[in-house]
């Protein structure tokens, strides 16, 4: 008795496995980790690859490695959660721009970076990175400390094993930055000054749903010059309360 011949896979399922082999800790991805982990030619996995990054689905970084493109986020950010989580954040967000005059944001977690979602620009914003679609480092960033502050272990082992240098005060020792993620934790907010770009601070806070689980963070970015970090911490502490309450949070 002959085997049953297999199910030849279609094109939409081996493109689905390319892109299923992207999560939490697995961001980026090589040629050849791909084609094994999907079980694809090499031949079959790069014409996937390559048409995925003309689709912007993926991205090719100066490394060669491949990660989630903006194509992929923008697919995402019409999800419920993501359309719910965004409607809710923009009242306050907009109320913390006009009080402070500052850029205000609100990042998710995606895989080892900050995705931000939404962005308000203030009347005395500096040039930042964090536009709508930006995946940031979380080590460099405000929002990023928060959320790496409550990742799981695993993500943090990760992150901390490869810190990179983004600017001269960018922080890559890592028992310097866990001291801090703990500090997060401890306190409830996040700064950063100067680690991500030159002459721009931070000041970041968890947003928690219903469980009390944190799902995104609510940032603010000013002029290092102003040195007024400290000031604003209450007003984006009670922006980042109020859009945790609208998700059901008790805390």
């Amino acid at each position: 008795m002959t085997a049953p011949e297999r199910p030849r896979r279609s094109v939409t399922s081996k493109a689905l496995a390319v892109l299923g082999t992207f999560d939490a800790t697995h961001s980026r991805r090589s040629l050849t980790e791909i084609a094994a982990v999907t079980g694809l030619p090499l031949s079959t996995a790069h014409r996937l690859i390559a048409e995925l990054v003309a689709w912007d689905g993926l991205v090719r970084g100066a490394d060669g490695r491949y990660e989630i493109g903006r194509r992929i986020w923008a697919l995402g950010s019409l999800s419920a959660v993501a359309r719910e989580l965004r409607a809710i954040a923009l009242p306050f967000m907009q109320d913390l721009s006009a009080t402070t005059g500052e850029n205000v944001h609100i990042a998710v977690l995606e895989g080892d970076r900050a995705l931000y979602i939404d962005r308000i620009s203030g009347r005395r914003a500096v040039p930042v990175v964090s536009k709508p679609g930006a995946r940031l480092p979380l080590h460099a960033t405000g929002v990023g400390k928060v959320l790496l502050a409550h990742a799981d272990p695993e993500l943090q082992a990760a992150v901390l094993d490869r810190l990179t240098r983004h600017t001269p005060l960018t922080i890559v020792e890592p028992r310097r930055l866990q001291r801090q993620l703990q500090q997060v934790v401890e306190r409830g907010y996040a700064t950063t000054h100067e680690e991500m770009t030159p002459g721009s601070s931070s000041l970041a806070v968890p947003v928690r749903d219903r469980t009390d689980r944190v799902v995104a963070a609510l940032g603010l970015v000013t002029a290092s010059t102003r040195r007024e970090l400290n000031r604003l911490i209450p007003a984006v502490e009670l922006a980042g309360r109020g859009i945790s309450r609208m998700l059901g949070c008790t805390r």
